[in-house]
């Protein structure tokens, strides 16, 4: 048995635009939560910080509370204000 599963993160506006991409694929820890995957998200970028407490997030198309456990297979989005006009 692995101690580690596979996510797909979606990324969206301001994560989208740091990362340079649409989606992550992340092995990460068994019992890892939505919000320790945003943490991680942000040690590679730090200026995504300044979204992390206004970020909603979301698995498997449901929006969830930040401490959500994930499961393999998990889609995990993460989605910031957008602003516009």
């Amino acid at each position: 048995m692995t101690d580690f599963i596979t996510v797909t993160v979606k990324l969206f506006a301001a994560y989208q635009e740091a990362y340079g991409v649409p989606e992550l694929l992340l092995e990460i820890p068994i019992g890892e939560t939505v919000a320790q995957i945003c943490d991680r998200l942000i040690l590679d970028h730090p200026e995504l910080a300044a979204f992390k407490e206004i970020t909603r997030f979301g698995v498997n198309l449901q929006f969830v509370a930040a401490d959500t456990v994930v499961q393999n297979g998990d889609e995990i989005v993460f989605i910031p204000p957008v602003s516009g006009g």
